[in-house]
């Protein structure tokens, strides 16, 4: 098992070869994908085999082969960062070995064997989909190897910023620009609470489930007082995972008796 320390230098060194123009993002965002990684490596370690869904260009997939497990990264990469960027970033996830799959999961859903992997994971991505991810969240569940883990990440609706900015008439969804004058939105359609997630570990039958609270966004603010405040605010509200503005639902699928 890796701790976050070692992840982080692994991914460190993953960020700095990305084209220029994206290093520095990567950098910055080194703590998140370090944790995110470190939920994997607390089940499984660095010995299992992971799938992880709309991950894009970034490092989770390629810090977890990296460390040596067995990565597949499912997207449609259609993203306007793909767009920008062509296939370029993905020749680091082909360097290290990551097994990409352009594929639209919410739409066509999975075509993994069963029992196949130990984790499958999403982060940051199922508040973008247009469709209703039930069969697919059924047919992860059915890709996990019995005691396989589930790991889905998202932002919080009703997080404390947003219970305090909606009344004052600053939270408004997304930019307009962003829905109106594109193509195909691909903002967010609608975000999920603490409840929503339960609700889907049941429909899912996972055993062992919990859900865990962060707050990333404000570590890389755009305003150094939001920065220096927040590993302040982070850490008493991870008690509180409903108040957090990242959720993360984690379970296991129930071993065969």
């Amino acid at each position: 098992m890796s701790d976050i320390a070692t992840i982080s230098r692994v991914l460190s060194d993953i960020a700095r070869q990305y084209p220029p123009e994206l290093v520095d993002a990567q950098l910055r965002d080194v703590p998140r994908i370090a944790f995110n990684i470190s939920l994997v490596t607390a089940e499984h370690g660095t010995r299992c085999r992971v799938a992880d869904l709309g991950g894009g260009i970034g490092m989770f997939s390629v810090g977890c082969a990296a460390l040596g497990m067995d990565a597949v990264l499912v997207d449609d990469f259609e993203d306007a960062v793909n767009l920008q960027h062509g296939g370029g970033p993905l020749a680091l996830h082909a360097k290290y070995g990551v097994t990409v799959v352009k594929r639209n999961v919410v739409q066509d859903s999975l075509d993994f064997a069963p029992a196949s992997f130990d984790t499958i994971t999403t982060f940051d991505s199922m508040e973008h989909w247009h469709n209703s991810p039930k069969r697919l969240f059924h047919d992860v569940a059915g890709a996990l190897r019995p005691g396989g883990l589930f790991v889905l990440g998202v932002p919080n609706c009703v997080n404390l910023r947003k219970r305090i900015s909606v009344p004052l008439g600053i939270g408004s969804w997304s930019l307009m620009q962003d829905w109106y004058e594109e193509k195909t939105f691909r903002g967010h359609v609608r975000e999920p609470d603490v409840t929503d997630l339960r609700y889907i570990a049941r429909d899912m039958a996972l055993e062992g489930v919990r859900i865990v609270g962060r707050n990333w966004l404000g570590y890389i603010s755009r305003f150094p007082l939001v920065r220096l405040l927040t590993p302040a605010i982070d850490r008493p509200l991870q008690l509180f995972p409903s108040l957090c503005a990242d959720l993360y639902l984690l379970g296991r699928k129930p071993a065969q008796s």
